[in-house]
């Protein structure tokens, strides 16, 4: 059993392995699957050999269901990929599995049944505005879940100020993250485009919660990442680690030693 002992220990790096839209999906196409699957353990045995500290496989279906929802073949879909991956990485790699838009029950069983170690919650608290419509948070619901299949050991990073998640209202994002770490989130996540307010909503949250582990969300690449990532604790990374540093192509796993060398000095 994968145990994310790593998470607020050091500075993590997470590589992203995006999939091409799933079965039971409405752009998903035949083949898919399988490029989908081929590439997903390519990408994570590169990330794992560059010496990252593991991998989040997503979605990328277009277009999601709102709530805590997916289809069956979309499930068993993510569930081969995951214990895939799996069985071609090291026992310290680390597994995320992310249901976009908000599949918090869904993914939490297949981390626990396929290998995986940690969850990314797009809504653990609150409410955001999407494409798809309000997602709502249902954290009772998804807890006890989380309790009934005995996943208590699959860490949450939870997103308070991200690329998908914006709290509705005026609601501090300081307090969006007490909330989700009184929830049970194991680590938060921000994402800024802008830097100067990224490293600022970082340090926010750093000085009302100091235990509180956070991870970028984005936005960090070989040029920025020694800046981006001076008091945070980790990042997802997709683009700057692929081939070309174009979105979509393989990973590279010089790029991956490159990235990990620049966090390890920090």
């Amino acid at each position: 059993m994968r145990t994310f002992d790593t998470l607020g220990k050091k500075k993590v790096i997470l590589g992203m392995i995006h999939l091409k839209p799933l079965p039971g999906t409405p752009h998903h196409e035949d083949g898919m699957l399988e490029e989908a699957l081929v590439k997903a353990v390519k990408d994570a045995i590169a990330l794992d050999q560059g010496g990252a500290d593991g991998c989040l496989i997503q979605t990328v279906d277009r277009v999601y269901p709102a709530g805590d929802e997916a289809d069956y073949a979309r499930v068993a879909a993510m569930a081969k990929i995951v214990h895939e991956v799996a069985k071609a990485t090291g026992p310290e790699f680390q597994i995320g599995v992310h249901f976009m838009f908000n599949g918090l029950k869904p993914s939490i069983a297949v981390a626990k049944v396929c290998g995986g170690s940690y969850i990314r919650c797009t809504v653990l608290v609150g409410a955001t505005q999407t494409a798809m419509g309000t997602v709502v948070a249902d954290p009772y619901d998804f807890m006890t879940y989380r309790s009934r299949i005995a996943a208590q050991n699959i860490k949450l990073i939870a997103e308070v100020d991200g690329m998908h998640y914006r709290a509705i209202g005026d609601r501090p994002v300081t307090e969006t993250a007490m909330m989700a770490k009184y929830i049970g989130a194991h680590a938060v996540e921000v994402a800024h485009h802008n830097e100067e307010i990224n490293n600022r909503v970082v340090r926010e949250i750093k000085n009302a919660i100091p235990d509180l582990p956070i991870i970028l969300g984005g936005h960090t690449d070989h040029e920025n990442v020694s800046r981006r990532m001076s008091e945070a604790d980790g990042a997802f990374v997709g683009t700057c680690l692929q081939e070309g540093g174009k979105r979509g192509g393989p990973i590279d796993i010089e790029r991956v030693k490159e990235y990990v060398g620049i966090v390890a000095a920090l």
